[in-house]
């Protein structure tokens, strides 16, 4: 049997892989069904216009929780779920799994009460102004310490938008130092709190999460900042739907996170930060940040992950290590993937309006073309 191999480790080569090394013309691939470890699905029309896309790809999500008003306890987290069960279409296995938003004035006893229920797996730090809805967030991180220390005793995770809102701080270095700043901090003072950074886009915030302890630190990434750098927001004129905060990076930021998500580092897992926002407010003056990437994030992710020529690890990213992170069982369905073209739709509905999709009226290589649950 022919060998893979991967630095000083022999492996043997995936049937599936073989078809890529030779460049075959068409291929499958089989990978366990993944899940979303970051995901804004709004509220009302908006959630049910939006959910069948993500539904369709992934086993479960990360719901994040600002909400207008922001989602800050259990009880409006759980009435949260309730209303995107209910919107799933009939069949759908579609799991959603809850957060808290936390602000200056999270009581102890929620953290305490959340960590006793299964569908709530984290507390999302957003920091005031950092970026959608998150005005209620937290304004200095020593006034949340309390709650952290909650956190960290109940093993709850802390989910982590990590930009600093200094308006002296140019925009591109804000994760660099939200790092320096808090994170290291953070770290040193409550080690054993469980974190993840969310949605990284520098080669710093890499460096951060390869440095600590796997079962503490880890970190998800787009598949915006694995594809593209800043570049992208600026070809031919200004491209809003190309626009999400954390922003794109420099050229040498999306290399280090592509080295990351494809290096078999369990640290590093799949999150799309899809984000819907109608047309016409992505499209205006002062842009909604936001990237909508929900009806072919996984297409997006083998894309990158071909462009390095290691498909070999796509599974464990999308379907293995996020859930190991958050001590839940791996999925047992399955999805596949084809390796022909299509073209992405210029929109998809948003309730009463529309929503403008990444890679709008481009064509695609990869296609989901099969889900079994």
């Amino acid at each position: 049997m022919d060998i893979f191999l991967t630095g000083k480790r022999a492996k043997k080569k995936p049937r599936w892989l073989e078809g890529l090394l030779l460049k075959s013309p068409a291929m499958d691939i089989t990978l366990t069904l993944p899940d979303d470890w970051h995901l804004h699905l709004r509220d009302d029309a908006v959630m049910a216009s939006v959910l069948p896309h993500t539904a369709a790809q992934f086993g479960r999500a990360l719901i994040m929780p600002n909400l207008r008003p922001p989602v800050t306890t259990v009880d409006q987290a759980l009435a949260y779920r309730q209303r995107i069960l209910a919107a799933r279409s009939v069949g759908s296995t579609f799991n959603p799994l809850m957060t808290l938003y936390l602000t200056d004035h999270t009581a102890i006893a929620e953290i305490e009460k959340a960590a006793a229920h299964a569908s709530i797996v984290a507390a999302k730090l957003y920091p005031a102004g950092a970026t959608t809805h998150s005005d209620a967030g937290v304004t200095h991180i020593e006034r949340i310490y309390p709650l952290l220390e909650m956190m960290a005793r109940c093993g709850l995770p802390l989910c982590v938008h990590g930009e600093v809102t200094d308006p002296s701080v140019d925009v591109f270095d804000r994760e660099k130092y939200f790092v320096d700043d808090v994170l290291v901090p953070l770290t040193r003072r409550l080690p054993e709190l469980r974190v993840v950074f969310e949605h990284i886009t520098t080669a710093e915030a890499v460096a951060f999460v390869q440095a600590g302890k796997a079962s503490h630190l880890a970190a998800t990434l787009t598949p915006q900042h694995l594809l593209y750098d800043r570049n992208a927001i600026f070809q031919g004129g200004i491209r809003p739907h190309m626009y999400c905060l954390p922003v794109l990076k420099r050229a040498h930021h999306r290399e280090a996170l592509l080295r990351a998500a494809t290096s078999g580092d369990s640290r590093f897992f799949l999150g799309t930060d899809s984000a819907p926002h109608a047309k016409q407010t992505k499209e205006t003056a002062c842009g909604c940040a936001g990237i909508y990437s929900a009806p072919l994030a996984i297409e997006l992710y083998a894309e990158a992950f071909a462009s390095v020529n290691r498909l070999d690890q796509l599974e464990a990213f999308a379907a293995f290590y996020g859930a190991d992170f958050y001590g839940l069982p791996r999925n047992t369905g399955t999805i596949t993937l084809s390796n022909k073209p299509w073209t992405v739709p210029s929109g998809y509905a948003l309730g009463d309006d529309q929503v403008v999709p990444i890679r709008a009226g481009e064509n695609m290589d990869w296609q989901l073309s099969c889900r079994r649950a």
